[in-house]
């Protein structure tokens, strides 16, 4: 029985060990065997490996594929002509390089990032204090991209001691103008609108001021034409009227006379209330009394 459970703890113990020396490396990653503190061998294909069992060899691995590095700083920089702007932009690396990338950076991703992250915002503030902000921009945005993946390329591949990376490319994705000035900026925008639309109704109340009082002199003219021709038409009218009357008239004066009796008495006694109180001998009723005016 003892036999028994020797062999199977020999058992145990030998497969543990074994398993502590194989390792698997993916293809997505570098697997990098240290033995006591020292690098012994990095592994570059994917597939299963050897090596001795701990603690005389251990195995760490590293990312292979392109990495993105990302901008997380908001401090301003001055532009060629004093202006602070805030730029976001990213930058796509790799590790190429294991063993010097861990001998010179350090034993993960993170370490290059932080190191990187560096040198590109410095190389973007040396390279945006020679521009303005139209050529950041427009005109020279390339030039600009362009010439701080140079100096990084060169910062990262220095001969005395290189990082073992590659920066692939350098991309800017905002230039604005710091929170500050973009507050002026739109506090600014806003005040110069409000003052043209504070001119454009001035403009517009001066126009419907100019456009109602011109609408009134006309209708003045026209009501004042009308009303001179109106009193023309009519002066002209009572005068033929009269000259007509006078014409009728003159021909029998008596007859004028009982017609214009009949014309008074009508409108006295329109109405079947009317009192009137008059002397009967009167000249108001002299066209009754008097038979010599009776229409021929």
């Amino acid at each position: 029985m003892n036999k028994l459970g020797f062999i199977l703890t020999s058992f145990v113990v030998a497969l543990a060990i074994a398993s502590s020396m194989l390792f698997v490396v993916d293809q997505r990653q570098f697997g990098v065997v240290f033995q006591l503190g020292q690098i012994k061998q990095v592994v570059t294909e994917p597939g299963l490996n050897f090596k001795l069992p701990p603690p005389f060899q251990n195995v760490s691995y590293i990312d292979k594929r392109l990495l993105t590095l990302e901008s997380t700083d908001t401090e301003p920089t001055l532009t060629a002509e004093k202006q602070r702007v805030v730029i976001d932009w990213y930058v796509r690396w790799r590790i190429s390089d294991p063993q010097v990338y861990i001998r010179n950076v350090g034993i993960n991703e993170r370490a290059g990032a932080l190191q990187l992250n560096r040198v590109v915002r410095n190389s973007f503030q040396q390279e945006v204090n020679k521009r303005t902000v139209n050529e950041l921009l427009s005109t020279r945005r390339e030039e600009l991209m362009a010439d701080v993946k140079r100096d990084v390329l060169a910062a990262v591949r220095g001969a005395d001691q290189p990082w073992g990376m590659d920066v692939v490319d350098v991309r800017i994705t905002r230039v604005d103008y710091a929170e500050s000035i973009t507050r002026a900026v739109y506090d600014r925008m806003e005040a110069e609108r409000k003052r043209v639309a504070n001119e454009l109704r001035s403009t517009g109340f001066a126009e419907g001021e100019k456009i109602r009082a011109d609408a009134d002199r006309q209708r003045e003219v026209i009501v004042s034409e009308a009303y001179r021709d109106a009193q023309r038409i009519k002066g002209e009218g009572d005068g033929q009227a009269a000259a007509t009357f006078a014409e009728a008239f003159g021909r029998d004066p008596a007859f004028a006379q009982f017609y214009r009796s009949l014309d008074a008495y009508k409108a006295s006694f329109s109405g079947k209330s009317d009192v009137m109180v008059i002397d009967p001998s009167s000249d108001f009723f002299k066209a009754l009394r008097n038979s010599n005016v009776a229409p021929r």
